[in-house]
């Protein structure tokens, strides 16, 4: 494995901290706390720098929220500094991981994505069952709680084998236990006594990257250990495809000693399943069968409540048409995977019906 030892003056670098803002600033510009930032952009990016570069920076509190998407998530929202700092982080530690991820982990990736990570199942599910001619069994697993159970130490231990850089793990670390200045001094508490120095920020870019380094270990057990052919990962969301039913209920139990000892965290006891291809396979967003792909029924449900949101928005003055055309195709790039040209004419047809009416 290759190690790193000059990180840290490419990340603190004014042409990576200038680029970092105008990575973070794409469709934020109108935010008050955006907008707030860059009126004094050059002051604020050089204080930064000087920060970084005298090692005095330390990382500020969170904004915390609650969103459905579709379950309830808990967002901690970090300061505009503070993220503009996370992408010039990510911008530098990303080409470093990214060669070590195996081709089938999808999540935050360039050229990946949760529609690549769909067809890859469909690829694998026609190989195995040559073509729908034989039998072809899904395991589908979720880790439960995953970003709130990352360990801070393990975490750090598996960046330090790759950057020695002191300077950068320093930078990395205060980034990682910037999660508990998000979090009230109660749960603090609560958190110390059952599992201290756990979890990382949904909401961070650095956290996807983190996601991907620390189950880059399952990743790695599974295909060179385990010898798994058919497997892919979204985050902590994992498929795995078989013609043998046996050989997939013979795996779990490895998969879950490996995650529970060398990980610490837990496959979710409700979301875990094996199932025939006929039966259809819910990963991503969409419904997996042998012939077709279809929108999961809260994907689809979900994906109509949020344009018309956004059509009742424009209409209120809150955004312009480009913003309204963006998302509409968005939803239709979203349907353009699946075989749905039915429901793609009535979103269509409502998106009208909620303009004109």
């Amino acid at each position: 494995m290759r190690i790193f030892n000059k990180v840290y003056r490419s990340i603190i670098s004014l042409d990576n901290l200038f680029k970092a803002w105008d990575a973070f600033k794409r469709d934020k510009r109108n935010k008050p706390d955006v907008a707030k930032f860059e009126r004094r952009l050059e002051e604020h990016i050089f204080r930064l720098y000087g920060e970084l570069k005298a090692s005095v920076y330390s990382h500020g509190s969170y904004e915390d929220f609650w969103i459905s998407d579709p379950k309830p998530r808990h967002i901690f929202k970090a300061t505009v500094r503070d993220r503009i700092m996370h992408h010039a982080v990510f911008a530098i530690l990303y080409p470093l991981f990214e060669p070590t991820f195996i081709h089938a982990s999808f999540s935050c990736r360039i050229d990946k994505g949760n529609h690549r990570g769909v067809a890859y199942l469909r690829d694998a599910v026609r190989k195995v069952s040559r073509n729908h001619t034989a039998p072809c069994f899904v395991l589908k697993c979720d880790i439960r709680k995953f970003f709130d159970s990352v360990d801070h130490q393990i975490l750090l231990e598996i960046i330090r084998r790759r950057i020695k850089d002191t300077q950068a793990l320093s930078l990395i670390e205060k980034i990682i236990g910037s999660y508990y200045l998000g979090v009230t001094e109660r749960e603090r508490e609560r958190e110390s006594t059952v599992a201290p120095r756990k979890g990382i920020p949904i909401g961070n870019l650095t956290s996807q990257l983190f996601a991907n380094i620390y189950m880059n270990e399952f990743d790695q057990f599974v295909k060179h250990e385990l010898k798994v052919k058919y497997y892919a990962r979204y985050t902590d969301d994992f498929v795995i495809i078989s013609r043998d039913s046996d050989y997939l209920k013979n795996l779990l139990p490895k998969l879950q000693a490996f995650l529970e000892e060398r990980l610490l965290v837990s496959l979710h006891p409700n979301k875990v399943s094996i199932r025939r291809i006929k039966q259809g396979i819910d990963f991503l967003g969409y419904v997996v069968l042998p012939h077709h792909t279809i929108l999961r029924a809260k994907t689809k449900k979900r994906m109509f409540k949020r344009l018309q949101e956004r059509v009742m928005a424009y209409k209120r003055g809150d955004i312009d048409e480009f913003k309204l055309a963006a998302s509409l195709r968005s939803y239709l790039g979203v349907l353009s995977h699946a075989d749905a040209y039915e429901l793609q004419q009535k979103l269509l047809n409502d998106f009208s019906f909620w303009l004109t009416g």
